[in-house]
């Protein structure tokens, strides 16, 4: 394994990294269920895809990159599908609304006076 490979291999992993905590920030701070189960589904399988191609960069086996590649397509093809589903069958059900309904955006001082 040369030295570029490594130095690839390690900045997909950042990335995959980095890409995985934005999806977990956003499964926190976004304001509805539609919003979070995007962030979760989209910024998450790319981070997982990312760190599972510095694995298949730096494997020492030819079974360990197939594997590898295989959970990449698997991610990137069933991950969609199953967000999709979820927000679907949420929102036929009516618990998935377009409005804010995170924690994170209520006002600590309540709701707004409609007397006034």
């Amino acid at each position: 394994m040369t030295q570029m490979t490594t130095i690839l291999a390690g900045l997909l992993a950042l990335s995959g990294s980095l890409l995985a905590l934005v999806a977990a920030i956003g499964l926190l701070r976004l304001p509805n269920f539609l919003a979070r189960t995007h962030a979760a589904s989209l910024v998450g399988s790319v981070g997982a895809g990312l760190l599972l191609l510095a694995v298949a960069l730096v494997a020492p086996e030819p079974g360990f990159v197939l594997r590898a590649l295989g959970a990449v397509g698997f991610l990137l093809l069933t991950t969609p599908l199953a967000a999709h589903l979820l927000a679907r069958t949420a929102y036929r059900a009516g618990e998935a609304s377009t409005e804010c309904d995170s924690p994170a955006s209520e006002d600590p001082a309540g709701p707004p006076d409609a007397t006034k």
